[in-house]
């Protein structure tokens, strides 16, 4: 997952000076881009009724236009981005979709929180590779939903045209949120995660479109794979990507794909 060891989902171990060296450098080269792009995420906390302070990245439209309301995308990172410098989460995804919905000329907001170092965004069953607890309630998720609440409330934001996106652990929050609030997602886009196939039939009529790399040593494309199959087993119409040869860097090649970025902006609910 997005830094880990294979099947031990810890981050690689390395120098530590040096590694955080060049985290600074990548952190600052991405919040660069971000600034040329006039959307530079900016640093903030939020403290949910539930006592969790989320910290979080966050995106607005450089201009808000009176009476129009604008979309929000929920982006979810994976394990080795977690932490509490509220700046790792950038390291992979944010950027691809903020140039993506730069290039369709769709502004958006953007909500990227950061997982805690100790925690998952759900429990995942690491001998099957699946969601371990997908009907249980989350704490964590929980709280990043109650940011998105009071972002709704109080930002322009289109109530139906609410995306969720992740990779690797990130791919399995994106599943949990299809099992646990079907009703208010009008696209998900899990890459190289797994859900729980039992579940498929509460959001057999949400956009789907997943991702995954057959060669993933890390997360297997079967958890992707059986997610694809319950849903279809249950009526759903779900698309999903395999990229032949591809490891666990699959979200480099579908974040950088055009077309996914327009395919999920054109989602609605209905």
């Amino acid at each position: 997952m997005s830094g880990e060891h294979p099947r031990i989902f810890l981050p690689i171990a390395a120098a530590g000076a040096t590694i955080r060296s060049m985290r600074d450098i990548l952190i600052a080269s991405i919040l660069g881009s971000c600034a040329a792009l006039g959307s530079q995420p900016e640093a903030r906390e939020f403290t949910a009724p539930n006592g969790c302070v989320v910290k979080y990245r966050w995106s607005a439209p450089q201009t808000l236009e009176a009476g129009k309301t604008y979309p929000l995308v929920l982006f979810l990172h994976g394990a080795g981005e977690r932490g509490d410098d509220n700046a790792a989460q950038l390291k992979h995804g944010v950027m691809p979709i903020l140039e993506g919905a730069d290039k369709l000329k769709q502004p958006c907001f953007l909500i990227a929180p950061q997982c805690p170092t100790d925690r998952w965004w759900a429990p995942i069953n690491h001998e099957t590779m699946r969601l371990s607890e997908g009907e249980k309630p989350n704490q964590l998720l929980d709280a990043v939903l109650a940011l998105v609440d009071d972002t709704t409330k109080n930002q322009p934001v289109d109530a139906k045209r609410f995306y969720v996106t992740g990779l690797s652990m990130g791919g399995y929050g994106t599943w949990y949120l299809l099992g646990s609030v079907p009703g208010r997602i009008a696209a998900a886009v899990p890459i190289c995660g797994g859900g729980d196939p039992s579940l498929a039939a509460k959001f057999k009529d949400v956009p789907i479109h997943a991702f995954h790399g057959e060669a993933d040593p890390v997360v297997p494309v079967c958890a992707t794979k059986d997610m694809i199959s319950a849903v279809e087993k249950a009526g759903g119409k779900p698309a999903a990507t395999y990229y032949p040869g591809v490891q666990h860097d699959s979200w480099t090649k579908a974040y950088n794909d055009p077309e996914l970025i327009r395919w999920m902006f054109e989602q609605h609910q209905k």
